[in-house]
């Protein structure tokens, strides 16, 4: 039961974090494309690609299964915002905006992967200075 108390408080922090910076990212570059989403989604898979190799079982921090779901599964799960692209492109869609739909889809997997490799990389990185 714990650890779903400290998934949930992780989770509450990562929506926090999501709508301050979506705030932000949204008043700086407008709303026609989604960037607040794109950009939380992106920095979200390379930290989750950090924490995955920094702390997986064979690597340099030794933390305890509960402070890694806190992390991965609390505050990266409630700040990444899959739901929210997959309204955003389907309202793109609904409004005939095919490029920008096609584009949220596209760089959205393409960068999102690409962050999550080079936070797992980074991460093992660590590791190997043991």
């Amino acid at each position: 039961m714990l650890a779903y108390f400290w998934v949930a408080i992780g989770g509450a922090l990562g929506s926090v974090l999501r709508f301050g910076l979506n705030g932000l990212i949204s008043a700086r570059f407008g709303e026609t494309f989604p960037w607040g989403t794109l950009v939380i989604n992106v920095t979200g898979s390379f930290i989750i690609g950090i924490f995955a190799a920094f702390s997986d079982p064979d690597g340099r921090a030794l933390i305890s299964p509960g402070a890694r779901q806190f992390l991965m599964v609390g505050i990266c799960g409630g700040y990444t915002t899959f739901s929210s692209f997959s309204l955003q492109t389907l309202r793109l869609v609904q409004d005939d905006e095919w490029l920008y739909a096609g584009g949220n889809v596209i760089l959205s997997v393409v960068l999102c992967l690409v962050a999550v490799w080079l936070g797992y990389w980074l991460g093992s990185l660590f590791n190997s200075a043991k």
